[in-house]
C-alpha cells in the first residue's frame, strides 16, 4: 500500500462557510481538516513503525486533543514545565520533555511528569543525574536522552535554524561525552523546519556519520519536528521508507514530534474591518493585530493568504492606487505599532466597515505565539465541527490581559 491508496476524510468546502455568523475576531479550527491531517499522520505512524507525538510549541489547542487521541496519538512533547503539565492533564498520554535548560526549582516537577526527558547538554545531565537516578531507584520509569547537533540543516531562515553557526541547541560531535552516557538510552535531534522527507534522509546520513558509533547503545532516537507530512506534495512514501530503514538498521524505536503537520491548513483567523483610511493608498484597519496575533508575519517574515484576495500589481508609492483587477488595500491592525501591517491585497469589491477578512492557515504556531500587546482584544478560539455547527470554545477579556501584568 502507498499513500495514493489511502482514502482521506472529506473536508468542508470553504465556500459553504458563513463567515459573518462567526463572531470576530476568532481563531477557527476546522474539525474536518484536522481529521484529514490526522488520518494521514495515523497512516504514517502505522506504516513506518514510528511513534508520532504532537509538539506543543506548534499545536497545543487542548480542546482538540480528544480528536487526536482517536487517531492513535499517544503523547506530546513539551518544552517547559507548563507545557508538561498541560500534556499530563489534557493530552493524557506519554509526556516527552525537552528544554534548552532546566531550572533547579522546576526540575523536580518536570521529572515527576516526564516519561521521556531530553537534556540539551552533558552539563545539565550531570547536574540533574542524581535526581533522575533517585527517581529510577524509587521505581519511576523515565527515559533519558541527549540532544545532538549534527551541524547540518537546510533551513533558509536563520531565526528557525537550530543547527546554524554557534547554535546553543544540542551537543556537537566534538563536545560529545561518551564517558557520561551511563543512564542515557536515547538521542534526540531537531534540525528540520517544514521540510520534506528527502531533507530528513540527508540529515540522517550526517547523523550516522557523526554519531553512528553511539547508536548501538541506544534504544530510541527522536527525529524531532519539522516533518511537514500533511503538506500537499510531501513525499510520504519516502518518509516511511527512511524511518523503516533506520529502525531496522539500528534496532531502535523512532519518535517523530511534528507540530505544524497537525495544524497545517486546518483553520483561519477571522477578522472584520473597523475602518478604512486613506493616505495616498487605502488602508483597512482590522480588529486583529499582526504584531499581537500573527507575529510570524513579522518574524519570519511571510505573507499570509487572505481568502478572496489577491496580490496587487506594482504601483509607484507616490501615486494613488487604481488597481484594474480590483480594489487594493493595505491591511493593518489596531495596535499603535507603526509596522502593524500585513501588506497590500486586492479585493474584488471595496471593503466596508463590518466586512469579514479571513486569514488562511492560522492554527499551527500562530495561536501559541499570540500576546495581549496594547491590550487589544484577543481573538476567540472556536471549532467548526464536521456537522457545520460552530462552537465558541474560549473568549478572552480584561481579566486575561490583567493577569499578565502586576
Amino acid at each position: 500500500m502507498t499513500v495514493a491508496d489511502l482514502r482521506l476524510p472529506d473536508v468542508m468546502p470553504v465556500e459553504s462557510i458563513d463567515w459573518a455568523a462567526i463572531p470576530s475576531p476568532a481563531f477557527v479550527l476546522d474539525e474536518s481538516r484536522l481529521r484529514r491531517n490526522l488520518a494521514l499522520i495515523e497512516y504514517v505512524q502505522r506504516e513506518s513503525g514510528a511513534q508520532i507525538i504532537v509538539a506543543f510549541k506548534g499545536f497545543s489547542m487542548w480542546s482538540a486533543f480528544p480528536v487526536l487521541r482517536e487517531y492513535g496519538i499517544t503523547g506530546a512533547t513539551a518544552s517547559s514545565l507548563n507545557e508538561a503539565i498541560l500534556a499530563k492533564e489534557e493530552m493524557q498520554g506519554e509526556v516527552h520533555v525537552y528544554a534548552p535548560a532546566y531550572a533547579d526549582e522546576d526540575f523536580p516537577r518536570v521529572l515527576d511528569l516526564a516519561d521521556h526527558l531530553v537534556f540539551n547538554s552533558f552539563s545539565q545531565w550531570a547536574r540533574f543525574r542524581p535526581q533522575v537516578e533517585a527517581a529510577r531507584a524509587a521505581g519511576k520509569t523515565v527515559h533519558v536522552g541527549i540532544r545532538v547537533n549534527p551541524e547540518y540543516a537546510e533551513v533558509e531562515t536563520d531565526l528557525y535554524n537550530p543547527a546554524g553557526p554557534y547554535s546553543r541547541l544540542g551537543v556537537t560531535r566534538r563536545e560529545f561525552r561518551e564517558d557520561l552516557l551511563d543512564g542515557v538510552d536515547g538521542l534526540h535531534f531537531h534540525t528540520l523546519c517544514e521540510k520534506d522527507s528527502d531533507t530528513l534522509e540527508r540529515t540522517l546520513e550526517v547523523l550516522e556519520r557523526n554519531f553512528g558509533e553511539f547508536l548501538p547503545r541506544m534504544t530510541w532516537v527522536n527525529f524531532g519536528g519539522g516533518h511537514l507530512m500533511t503538506r500537499e506534495g510531501y513525499d510520504i512514501d519516502r518518509l516511511i521508507r527512511v524511518v523503516r530503514a533506520f529502525r531496522e538498521k539500528w534496532g531502535v524505536h523512532v519518535i517523530l514530534e511534528p507540530g505544524s503537520a497537525f495544524g497545517w491548513q486546518t483553520g483561519w483567523l477571522v477578522s472584520r474591518v473597523l475602518d478604512v483610511v486613506h493616505n495616498v493608498k487605502d488602508a483597512a484597519l482590522l480588529d486583529v493585530s499582526v504584531s499581537a496575533h500573527m507575529p510570524d508575519v513579522l518574524e519570519m517574515p511571510y505573507r499570509p493568504r487572505i481568502l478572496g484576495a489577491g496580490d496587487p500589481p506594482e504601483h509607484d508609492h507616490r501615486e494613488a492606487v487604481d488597481a484594474p483587477a480590483g480594489h487594493a488595500y493595505l491591511i493593518g491592525g489596531t495596535t499603535c505599532l507603526a509596522g502593524d501591517v500585513v501588506g497590500e491585497y486586492v479585493f474584488g469589491r471595496p471593503l466596508e466597515v463590518g466586512d469579514r477578512v479571513v486569514f488562511d492557515d492560522m492554527i499551527h504556531y500562530t495561536m501559541v505565539k499570540t500576546t495581549f500587546f496594547n491590550g487589544v482584544k484577543h481573538p476567540d478560539i472556536g471549532i467548526l465541527h464536521v456537522d457545520g455547527s460552530y462552537e465558541r470554545v474560549r473568549t478572552f477579556g480584561y481579566e486575561e490581559f490583567k493577569a499578565k501584568l502586576s
